[in-house]
C-alpha cells in the first residue's frame, strides 16, 4: 500500500491503529461506509482515491484494488476528464458539505467504456492533518429515465404546458407553448411567467400565484373569467388554464396546461349569432301567426254580428274565443324572452279577462281566479290546455249560475310533488252533471268532446266531480 493510502486506511480504521478513549471506533466508521447503499468514495486533495465501497464497485464495474491509488478522473468521461482538476480545486477553496455540479448532468465512466449518469454530494473531511474529501454517488438513470419519458409526454403533448416554480419562473416549456406565444423556449426558461400576461392584469397577477401555492389542488385558472395570453408581438390571445400542483426534490411546481380558445371563442360567436337569427325569426312566425288568428277572429265576430240566429251567434262567439286562446300563446311567446316556454299563469289571467269580457253579464257576478305562479309549459303543451281551460271556464259561464246566480270560478295549475302537472277548472255554481257523460266522447257538446280530445292528445287523467259545483282537474307529466 502506497504511505498515503495507508494513512488514510488508519484515519478510516483499516490499519487497526488503537482509538483515542473514549472516540467511536474507525471500523465503525469503516462498516458504516461499507453497508452504505450509495457508492462511497474518498479522495486525497490531490485527487487520489483512498478508499471505496462495494457500492462503488458495483457502480463503475471495477474492483477496489483496482481503484485504490488511481486519480478519481479516471471515473470521468474522457471528454470532461480535463476540466475536472479545476473543479477539484475549486472545491477546496471553499470546503464544504454541497452537492457536486449544481445544475449540471453529471456522468460517470464505467470499466466498460459506457456512461453513466450520476449524482454526487460532497463533504469534506479532516484526518492525521490532512484533507479529504467523501464523494457520495448515486446512479440516477432510472431518474433520468423517467425524466426524459416526463419531458417527451410534456413535449408530445396538444396543448401548451408550461412548468413555474414557486417563484413565479418558468422552468420548462413545450413546443406549442412555443407557437403559441411566439417565443423560443430560451427566451422563456428561468423568466418570470407575468411576461405572458396582458399588462393591465401582470400587477393582481403574483397574488393569484401565491393563493395557488397556498392551496394547491388540480384546478381551472381563472373560473369564470376571461383569461388571456400576451404574445411576443404584443397581441393578446385568449386561452384557457388548468393548473396541476407538482411537488419534487426541487421544490414545488406548477404545471400549466393551456389552449388556445380562438377558435373556440369563433364558433360560440358563430353559434350565438346563428341562434340570435333564428330567435328573431321565430319570433317573427309568433307575431305572424297571433296576427292572421287575430284576423280569423276579427272575422268571426263580424260574421256574428249579422247572424239573427242568437244560437248560431254564440257557436261563432265560441269559436272566436277558442281562436283567440290560441292567439293568446303566440302573443306571449312573442313577448317573452323564452321562445320555447309560455309563462302559463300570466296567460291564464290574461285568458280568464278576455272570456270575463267575452261574456256579457257576467261581470260582478261571477268571478274568475287564477292559481298558476310559476309555471312554464312548452308550445305543444299550453295550445291544448289553453284550450281546455278555455271551454271549462266557458262551460261554467254558461251553465253553471243560471238565473243570475252570483259565484265564482277557479283555475288552478302547478307542479305537483310527484313532478306530474295538475290543471284543474273549479266552480261553486249548481254543477253540471253532463259533465261526466260528455268523458271520453260518450255524448255532451262539441266543446267537452274537445276537452276529453286535447287531454288525450296530451297523455291527462281527467277526474270530474260534481258536487257544490263542477270540479275538473287534469294530470299529466311534461318532458322537461
Amino acid at each position: 500500500m502506497k504511505p498515503e493510502v495507508a494513512k488514510a486506511a488508519a484515519a478510516t480504521g483499516e490499519s487497526g491503529a488503537p482509538e483515542a478513549p473514549g472516540a467511536v471506533p474507525a471500523e465503525f466508521f469503516r462498516l458504516a461506509v461499507e453497508a452504505s447503499p450509495v457508492g462511497k468514495i474518498i479522495a486525497d486533495r490531490l485527487g487520489q482515491i483512498v478508499l471505496v465501497n462495494a457500492q462503488a464497485e458495483k457502480l463503475f464495474g471495477y474492483d477496489r484494488s483496482e481503484l485504490l491509488g488511481k486519480p478519481v478522473e479516471m471515473l470521468v468521461p474522457r471528454r470532461l476528464r480535463e476540466r475536472h482538476p479545476g473543479f477539484r480545486e475549486g472545491f477546496w477553496s471553499e470546503p464544504r458539505a454541497r452537492p457536486m455540479g449544481a445544475g449540471r448532468d453529471l456522468f460517470g465512466l464505467r470499466k466498460d467504456g459506457t456512461e453513466i449518469p450520476i449524482e454526487i454530494g460532497l463533504t469534506p473531511l479532516s484526518a492525521g492533518g490532512k484533507a479529504y474529501v467523501l464523494s457520495s454517488v448515486v446512479e440516477i438513470t432510472e431518474r433520468k429515465r423517467a425524466e426524459e419519458q416526463f419531458r417527451l409526454a410534456i413535449e408530445a403533448a396538444p396543448t401548451g404546458m408550461m412548468m413555474v416554480d414557486g417563484g413565479g419562473y418558468i422552468v420548462l416549456v413545450n413546443a406549442q407553448v412555443e407557437k403559441l406565444f411566439g417565443y423560443t423556449r430560451d427566451e422563456l426558461i428561468g423568466a418570470p411567467v407575468e411576461m405572458l400576461v396582458p399588462e393591465r392584469y401582470r400587477a393582481g397577477h403574483p397574488v393569484f400565484r401565491s393563493g395557488f401555492f397556498t392551496n394547491p389542488n388540480a384546478r381551472p385558472m381563472g373560473a369564470g373569467r376571461d383569461l388571456f395570453g400576451l404574445r411576443k408581438d404584443g397581441t393578446e390571445v385568449p386561452i384557457e388554464i388548468g393548473l396541476n400542483p407538482l411537488t419534487t426534490s426541487a421544490g414545488r411546481f406548477v404545471l400549466s396546461s393551456i389552449v388556445d380558445i380562438t377558435e373556440r371563442r369563433r364558433t360560440a360567436e358563430q353559434l350565438r349569432a346563428s341562434l340570435q337569427e333564428k330567435e328573431t325569426l321565430l319570433k317573427e312566425v309568433h307575431h305572424r301567426v297571433k296576427n292572421n288568428l287575430q284576423v280569423i277572429s276579427s272575422l268571426l265576430s263580424l260574421q256574428s254580428r249579422s247572424v239573427e240566429d242568437p244560437r248560431a251567434a254564440a257557436m261563432l262567439q265560441e269559436s272566436q274565443n277558442r281562436v283567440h286562446s290560441i292567439s293568446l300563446v303566440h302573443e306571449k311567446l312573442y313577448e317573452a324572452g323564452d321562445l320555447g316556454r309560455v309563462d302559463f299563469g300570466d296567460y291564464l289571467q290574461a285568458l280568464g279577462n278576455h272570456l270575463q269580457g267575452a261574456w256579457a253579464g257576467t261581470e260582478g257576478r261571477v268571478s274568475i281566479t287564477v292559481d298558476a305562479t310559476g309555471l312554464r309549459l312548452p308550445l305543444d303543451v299550453a295550445i291544448p290546455c289553453g284550450l281546455i281551460v278555455n271551454e271549462l271556464v266557458t262551460n261554467a259561464f254558461k251553465h253553471a249560475f243560471p238565473g243570475g246566480r252570483a259565484g265564482a270560478v277557479r283555475v288552478r295549475a302547478s307542479v305537483e310533488a310527484e313532478g306530474s302537472t295538475l290543471l284543474a277548472v273549479e266552480d261553486d255554481g249548481v254543477g253540471i252533471p253532463e259533465m261526466k257523460a260528455a268523458r271520453r266522447g260518450a255524448g255532451g257538446t262539441m266543446g267537452m268532446m274537445l276537452v276529453w280530445t286535447l287531454a288525450k292528445q296530451i297523455g291527462a287523467e281527467v277526474a270530474v266531480t260534481v258536487q257544490g259545483g263542477t270540479q275538473v282537474q287534469l294530470r299529466f307529466q311534461v318532458h322537461r
